[in-house]
């Protein structure tokens, strides 16, 4: 069995691979103070309550963007788990060629995307991430990574709004009936889910136009099942891609 861990800035989403396959996985609130007790228990506590061994645990691998958890995540696999976890960062083979200007600038999240979506799809791809940002992600019909687009959030562009504007009530992040909203609170919902799907089209079809092809389109993050729907570039929703990438990496660090 294989542990792959994603520390996002809101959530955590922790894996576990039998082979190639995904048989378990959870999603954890990202809290910056945890310690590796907290961690590895609250893992441990999971694993015990599907019923796995984590004595059959053989490697572990972390993508983190929030760099006071990364420590305790290793040391957690560490004492709980018996195992050396793989940090994935500047310097690990991810599988695909990085083009970036400045590697150390990016994301490990992003490249783990882009190997995953490289495998899984082929290239040319491009992985939309919603997440606490949107990132977009680009791998070349030569299976280079070049780098892509990161925006805010649609979460927190509309807890923006609702902190700003004095008159707009807290609304839920659902689908409108229709782009022109009949009230304040739908009217809302279209400007963020109608209003999101088209900067993904828009930026989709500007890195297109870029590349000279079209490129495969897929999505992942917690709010990709809300706005893909509405987007016309979209062709793929996996919300586990981070965990797959992850899974990937490390086998390709074990030689596998």
């Amino acid at each position: 069995m294989l542990l792959a861990i994603d520390v996002g800035n809101t959530t955590t989403g922790v894996g576990v691979f039998e082979g190639d396959r995904l048989t378990h996985h959870w999603w954890l609130t990202t809290l910056r103070e945890r310690t590796a007790d907290e961690l590895g228990l609250t893992v441990l506590n999971l694993m015990r309550l599907d019923r796995l061994s984590p004595r059959r645990l053989q490697g572990a691998a972390i993508s983190s963007v929030v760099p006071s958890q990364t420590e305790p995540w290793q040391e957690a696999c560490r004492r709980f788990f018996g195992v050396e976890a793989l940090v994935v960062g500047p310097g690990v083979d991810a599988g695909v060629e990085v083009a970036y200007r400045i590697p150390e600038e990016l994301g490990a999240d992003r490249i783990v995307n882009a190997a995953a979506a490289r495998h899984l799809y082929g290239a040319p791809v491009v992985v939309v991430d919603f997440g606490t940002a949107t990132t977009f992600d680009v791998v070349d019909a030569h299976g280079r990574y070049l780098g892509g687009a990161i925006a805010p959030g649609v979460g927190i562009s509309a807890e923006a709004l609702f902190e700003h504007a004095a008159r707009l009530p807290r609304v839920p992040l659902s689908r409108p009936p229709s782009a022109i909203g009949r009230t304040t609170a739908e009217s809302v919902q279209s400007g963020i889910v109608f209003g999101f799907a088209g900067q993904v089209d828009a930026l989709v079809r500007r890195i297109a136009r870029e590349l000279g092809v079209r490129p495969r389109v897929v999505a992942t993050g917690g709010l990709a099942p809300l706005i893909a729907p509405e987007s016309e570039t979209i062709e793929e929703v996996n919300p586990v891609l981070t965990l797959v990438g992850l899974r990937l990496v490390l086998e390709r660090q074990q030689g596998r």
